[in-house]
């Protein structure tokens, strides 16, 4: 059985047992982790997402967090002016060995879900306003106070 899971912008063809390098995820060494965007899963009946199979995920352990061989840029501005620039820039990514291939009950698996360190990010972010927003709301305003002191004078 083999499936057809993205991640981080790319598409893997992977079966049980596979190692692969993806885009850095939030998990640390030794986790386990489910991918939930199924493209396709196949075996003896194939099944086609529209644009992914409802209930299907593929859980893996994680490996180690790795960094990609480095990518070397060189600027380099022409006629009479004397400027160049080299840049370099290592991926960083994330090893991960798939253990197994759910063709549905993804959402009774337990496992936690495989984000990008961006949505990771981006949901730590949406939580920490939420409590801040909580002390704020318990705060006095200060206008209203104001308004009462004004009030009382008159």
């Amino acid at each position: 059985m083999f499936a057809v899971l993205k991640t981080g912008g790319k598409q893997y063809k992977v079966q049980a047992g596979d190692v692969l390098r993806v885009e850095l995820i939030a998990a640390a060494a030794g986790d386990k982790v489910q991918f939930n965007d199924v493209l396709m899963v196949g075996g003896d009946t194939p099944v086609l997402g529209a644009p992914f199979v409802k209930g299907a995920a593929v859980q893996a352990e994680v490996i180690d967090d790795i960094k990609a061989d480095k990518v070397i840029t060189f600027w380099k501005r022409r006629r009479k002016h004397s400027s160049q620039r080299t840049r370099g820039h290592r991926q960083k990514l994330t090893l991960v060995r798939i253990t197994d291939i759910l063709a549905s009950g993804a959402e009774k698996s337990g496992v936690k879900d495989a984000i990008g360190t961006a949505a990771a990010r981006v949901a730590a972010h949406n939580n920490a306003p939420a409590e801040a927003k909580a002390e704020k709301k318990a705060a006095p305003k200060k206008a209203p106070a104001k308004k009462a002191e004004a009030a009382a004078k008159e």
